[in-house]
């Protein structure tokens, strides 16, 4: 196998899922950063994401780019709406039940959209999207949308959180929520801004897995065991972890095609998630331990 070979059909691919991967980390490592407890739901409300911006595109006629944004309004605004609804009478339990709660609304997120969108499979476009040539490097135009949107997106965050008062005033309840609560920081207005961020990666995410595969009902729930093993291996609570989390974990799936059959790739991140909690369970980056 040449160089271009392994890159074309082994290294891009894995990038370009892992930086999808990473959105969802993204927004996993941000929920229990903040609220202390693993969202089962994610992966769900990202297929949500998913067929709204299918929906908004038919609908009005418009490029599935340009129904991106309404999509990650809606989720984001949807987020919000499953923390009042389900959370947030739940905040003074044991975190475990709060996690429960939302094996709980990822059934019922995934009903709606059976219920609405039905079951079979659907795309964004039709036909066959053709690779542009750059030096023997083969990218197609929606892989390459998919990389700067997320790069966007990741610097976003960033400066977001390192130089907007909310975004400082959610790493001070990351860091220490008692001390954040005395400096007369807004624990509800803290929590809905991370629901709004949380909301809108998680459809972000949906678009681009199904504008890189194929759309599904089960498309979220799919992604949720590489999308946690993203965060952990990365260090829960840990911005950058899930950045890098999520792109070992894409390129080590696509990679294990080498050794085992394709439909069972994902069985590598359930080992990288085995490994790191055995051996590292602070993950590379030292998160917050599960």
């Amino acid at each position: 196998m040449d160089i271009f070979s392994f890159v074309n059909f082994f290294l891009l691919p894995g990038v370009v899922q892992g930086s999808i991967y990473a959105l969802g980390a993204i927004g996993i490592t941000l929920i229990y950063a903040i609220m202390r407890y693993g969202h089962f739901a994610h992966g769900d409300l990202a297929t949500f994401g998913a067929f709204t911006a299918l929906f908004v595109a038919g609908l009005l006629g418009l490029s599935p780019y340009a129904a991106l944004p309404v999509a990650v309004v809606v989720a984001a605004l949807l987020a919000i709406a499953i923390d009042w609804l389900f959370y947030a009478h739940l905040r003074r339990m044991p975190k475990i039940i709060t996690t429960i709660a939302s094996f709980g609304v990822a059934l019922m997120l995934r009903s709606v959209v059976q219920i609405i969108w039905g079951v079979d499979t659907t795309s964004y476009t039709r036909g066959i999207s053709r690779p542009e040539n750059w030096f023997g490097i083969r990218v197609k135009p929606h892989e390459l949308v998919t990389l700067l949107v997320v790069i966007g997106l990741v610097i976003a965050l960033h400066l977001f959180l390192t130089r907007n008062k909310w975004g400082k005033a959610m790493r001070a309840m990351s860091d220490n929520p008692d001390l954040a609560l005395l400096s007369g920081i807004d624990n509800n207005k803290v929590i809905a801004m991370t629901w709004v961020i949380a909301g809108g990666l998680c459809a972000a995410s949906g678009f681009f897995l199904g504008l890189n595969t194929e759309l599904r009902s089960l498309m979220g729930w799919n992604i949720l065991l590489p999308t946690f093993a993203a965060a952990i291996l990365g260090g829960v609570g840990r911005i950058e972890g899930a950045i890098v989390g999520g792109l070992v974990v894409g390129v080590t799936e696509e990679l294990s095609v080498l050794v085992i059959p394709s439909e069972y790739k994902m069985l590598s991140s359930f080992a990288i998630l085995l490994v790191v909690l055995l051996l590292r369970p602070t993950g590379l980056f030292r998160g917050k331990i599960l």
